[in-house]
This record gives C-alpha cells, sequence and structure tokens, in this order.
C-alpha cells in the first residue's frame, strides 16, 4: 500500500459539497482516506480575479500505481463537472497529487512531488495541520520548514473542521 497526499481545492458552486463528493470518489477509485485537514478558504493564486478557493488536505491509501491515480482523479474531476478551459482558471475541483510516500516521480504526464508546494500557502498549511514532519523527497524539508521559508501571502483561512 501507498500513502498518497492529496490536494483538493474548489472556487465554484457549493465548495464544501464539492470537497466532500471528492472524499467520497477519492474513497472509492483511488483508496481509503485515512486522514483529512480542516477546509481552508484562500485567495485565488495565480489568476487572482475569480472566486476564493476552499482547499484541503486529505492523505489516502491506495494499491494503484502514479499514473492509474491520475487516471482516476482525472475520472473524479471529470464525473464532479470539471472544465479545463484556462490555466488556473476557476473549477468546480481540482485534485492534485501532492506527494506519494516518498517517491520522485517524473513523467510526461505527472510530476511528483507536486512542483508548486513550496511555494503555496493554501497548500503548505492544510499539509502542515495533518503532516507537520514529512520530508519533501527532493528538498529534503520537512512541511514546516517550508512553510517558514514560503514567501506567499495570500490569506488562507480555517473555515471548517
Amino acid at each position: 500500500m501507498t500513502t498518497v497526499h492529496l490536494l483538493l481545492g474548489s472556487n465554484l458552486g457549493n465548495r464544501e459539497h464539492n470537497l466532500q463528493l471528492a472524499n467520497q470518489e477519492i474513497g472509492r477509485l483511488l483508496g481509503p482516506i485515512i486522514t483529512a485537514s480542516s477546509v481552508y478558504k484562500t485567495a485565488a493564486w495565480g489568476n487572482t480575479n475569480q472566486p476564493e478557493f476552499y482547499n484541503q488536505v486529505v492523505v489516502a491509501t491506495t494499491e494503484k500505481s502514479p499514473e492509474e491515480a491520475l487516471r482516476a482523479i482525472l475520472n473524479i474531476e471529470d464525473q464532479l463537472g470539471r472544465t479545463r478551459t484556462e490555466k488556473w482558471g476557476s473549477r468546480i475541483i481540482d485534485i492534485d497529487i501532492l506527494f506519494w510516500d516518498d517517491q520522485v516521480v517524473s513523467t510526461p504526464e505527472l510530476t511528483i512531488p507536486h512542483p508548486g508546494i513550496p511555494q503555496r500557502r493554501f497548500t503548505l498549511i492544510p499539509l502542515l495541520e495533518i503532516s507537520p514532519d514529512f520530508i519533501h523527497p527532493v528538498l529534503q524539508k520537512s512541511v514546516q520548514e517550508l512553510l517558514q521559508e514560503c514567501t506567499d501571502t495570500l490569506p488562507v483561512e480555517k473555515v471548517l473542521k
């Protein structure tokens, strides 16, 4: 079994409900969720002229390969109504693979650890809540250290436990 850290985000429709549905589908199509962070309200990153996001980090276990997991995640996003029209645009649901145990994966379709982790408080703060001592397998720094070094200043506010 592999332990996988996933970041969920939604800024369209009923954001809380979208995250709940994504959690259910992750459990069904990828593997059981063993822990989940609180839900955080965060300003949009990249393209800031859009509604605020609800973000959450979940940890699941899976027997799938990274590529199979990516296909399952894309399937979940499609089922929940995600459309891909612009980079960093609004979305009903977005699911990113952050970590795959302590493995490094680099293929044309998939990069793990997710390259944006060190620059994004909306990822690091919920990750810190559930895995503060997890060591980034490339940077060899804990989540706590990455957050201390992060220069992102966008607000991240806990809204749901």
